[in-house]
């Protein structure tokens, strides 16, 4: 992020789009952009960007983006949904940028393989038995059984269901071998269900409509070592249903995550608890029809809608509490979140966040994020640089890898914090490093009072010597960091 100058914050942004203003320079039209025309818009002074297909005159918004002009001028004059998706893709751009919007991309016409001639080739390059084959879809690749993507590859994905007088089961067989509860997302209310499978940085999505209404319980179960996912309902009324439901649009795909956009759920705050000085700890509650446990190293986002406009930011869950008894790996409740939040005093979002009442409701997206806990389990020293609430990532990794990694020699958190008032779970902290001899942690504060006998400064190599080191000249190091942006990039530095 960049000082943006005074009355250029999110809320004045918010209250320019409300004025009336003409933002996009069209008086209202809306028109179609061919690649020639959004190639002359590229200047600051008269920049156009096009995102997922719609083009974006973003020219009154550079002095208010959060990032800064140059940020922004990378894509002018061009497609920056690749951009927009590496650095923000969680940000509603459709409601921020509304006001701005200049009309679609025009279509390029496409000349496609014959659909017969192409499932020929897929069939000779694969050797699928022809009888597999259920038919071609409008694309002209195999049909139900087979799904089609980029890499020449064909997955095994299906799914059946069946029903006893009381019961609907939904199995999805994903021939994947591992599978576990973080992978499989469902949410089933109002008789809309949805399932998702996470298989790396893919999924394959169950949704329908349902034929008939269901209760609240949801009962997931998991063969993990042949990847049978059963997703269970209870009829609410004891009937024979003719069919599943009417699929949606997104039913029976497997493409990237990244493609299918965020799914939120209103999950009700049910209590909040002051961590310290400027931050506190919100537990959120699943609705009962939600199946969502959020793995270790990633993050979902939380939606409000601030002054008629949606705002979107992202939080990592932590624990409840630091467990200091590792005989065995926590139960997961499967019902709350836990997120650790500082308050800002001129944030807007935390701001909103901190006027919730208990019981009041907030949008909670599916789980993101590419951390993979093989990073962990094949390390013998772990290294966790932590600025301010940069911790909060490391608290669920911190319990995974002092409950479930047996070969780590060394486990060691440096945690960087203005003051002493402004360490988070100090306590909790310093009574894990005496209950396990693995675990150390390190303090350093850049604004100590005249009392604080420990470490202190920035980030730097000369203070970074002093405590990133193996515990033996050949181990296998991972060291993970966290923080403000300036932060991150000194300490990768």
């Amino acid at each position: 992020q960049v000082p943006l100058k005074p009355g250029r914050s999110l809320m004045d942004w918010i209250r320019l789009t409300k004025s009336g203003k003409d933002l996009t320079g069209l008086k209202g039209r809306l028109v179609e952009v061919t690649e020639d025309e959004l190639s002359k818009h590229n200047k600051k002074e008269d920049c156009w960007i096009c995102i997922r297909g719609f083009v974006y005159n973003v020219t009154p918004y550079m002095e208010y983006h959060p990032g800064g002009e140059d940020e922004l001028m990378r894509a002018a004059g061009a497609d920056g949904t690749d951009l927009f998706d590496q650095v923000h893709r969680w940000v509603n751009y459709e409601s921020m940028l509304k006001e701005c919007l200049v009309g679609r991309m025009a279509v390029k016409p496409v000349a496609a393989p014959k659909g017969e001639l192409l499932l020929h080739i897929l069939i000779f390059l694969h050797q699928i038995p022809e009888d597999e084959i259920v038919g071609l879809n409008m694309f002209g690749y195999a049909q139900r059984k087979y799904i089609f993507f980029s890499s020449l590859c064909f997955l095994f994905y299906s799914y059946d269901w069946f029903q006893t007088d009381s019961l609907i089961t939904i199995v999805i067989y994903t021939k994947q071998k591992d599978m576990n509860a973080d992978l499989v997302i469902v949410d089933c209310q109002d008789k809309q269900l949805r399932g998702e499978i996470i298989m790396d940085d893919h999924s394959y999505l169950v949704e329908v409509d349902l034929d008939h209404a269901v209760s609240e319980d949801v009962a997931v179960n998991i063969a993990e070592k042949v990847g049978k996912v059963e997703i269970i309902l209870n009829k609410k009324d004891n009937i024979h249903w003719k069919m599943l439901g009417q699929p949606c649009e997104g039913h029976n795909t497997f493409i990237k995550r990244t493609d299918r956009g965020l799914f939120y759920r209103k999950c009700k705050l049910v209590s909040k608890t002051e961590v310290t000085h400027d931050t506190k700890l919100f537990c959120l509650m699943l609705p009962k029809g939600t199946h969502l446990r959020v793995p270790t190293g990633q993050h979902v986002y939380l939606k409000h809608i601030i002054a008629g406009t949606e705002v979107v930011k992202p939080y990592t869950p932590v624990l409840p509490f630091l467990p200091l008894d590792f005989q065995e790996p926590p139960c997961h409740d499967g019902v709350h979140i836990y997120l650790m939040i500082k308050i800002y005093s001129h944030g807007l979002f935390t701001q909103a966040l901190d006027h919730l009442q208990i019981g009041d409701y907030i949008s909670v997206s599916n789980p993101e994020g590419n951390f993979k806990k093989s990073q962990v389990q094949t390390s013998e020293d772990l290294l966790l640089l932590a600025g301010g609430t940069g911790f909060t990532p490391m608290v669920k990794l911190l319990n995974f890898a002092l409950t479930e990694v047996s070969c780590l020699r060394t486990v060691k958190l440096i945690f960087f914090n203005k003051t002493e008032d402004d360490i988070l779970w100090r306590n909790q902290l310093e009574q894990l490093a005496l209950k396990d001899e693995r675990f150390e942690v390190q303090f350093i504060l850049s604004q100590p009072s005249k009392d604080w006998v420990g470490k202190q400064g920035k980030i730097s190599s000369s203070l970074l010597s002093e405590f990133v080191k193996r515990s033996r000249r050949d181990s296998r190091v991972l060291i993970c960091i966290c923080g403000p942006a300036p932060f991150t990039e000194q300490g990768v530095q």
